[in-house]
């Protein structure tokens, strides 16, 4: 009984914190940019916006974030037009949002964006406790022999996997 009790406390400590629901992920990120730094931001949306971002229907993969002025905006993230809305208002898809951050934190990014060679990119867009949030990742743009050298060693490792499921016993 208590190691069936051992067992439960892992499985829940594995599983990401409760009220955090995953919506969009941008993987091309990862592919295309070294990340050094994760920081998280609310997003100002408006109420067709969110319950389109409810639906799952957003797409990061052209984002990037700038900051003017002391504010931190959020560009080139498409949040679809949610079909329920009103026909009077106006939703662009591509609109500027902006990200709700401390003064600290915009500081610590605006001075770091700054730098030759990094950029600010969204990574994650996620519900946590019914509010949305965007991961944004401080990025170093690869260079194209990198990026060939990643998949390089994703085939090599694929290949490996064939051929030990090719050789071990089946049962």
């Amino acid at each position: 009984m208590p190691r069936a009790r051992e067992e439960r406390r892992r499985v829940e400590k594995d599983e990401p914190s409760a009220g955090v629901r995953l919506v969009a992920d941008n993987r091309r990120a990862f592919f295309n940019y070294a990340i050094d730094e994760k920081v998280e931001a609310g997003l100002a949306l408006t109420g067709s916006e969110i319950k389109s971002v409810r639906e799952g229907r957003v797409d990061l993969r052209d984002g990037y974030a700038r900051i003017d002025r002391g504010e931190a905006w959020l560009r080139n993230v498409r949040i679809a037009r949610w079909p329920q809305s009103s026909p009077w208002e106006p939703d662009e898809p591509m609109r500027v949002r902006k990200l709700l951050l401390h003064r600290d934190q915009i500081g610590h990014l605006a001075g770091a964006a700054a730098q030759r060679g990094y950029t600010i990119v969204p990574l994650r867009l996620y519900l946590k406790n019914g509010k949305a949030k965007v991961e944004l990742g401080l990025a170093k743009g690869k260079r194209q022999y990198e990026k060939r050298q990643i998949i390089k060693e994703r085939e090599a490792a694929r290949e490996m996997d064939a051929a030990i499921r090719r050789r071990s016993p089946r049962r």
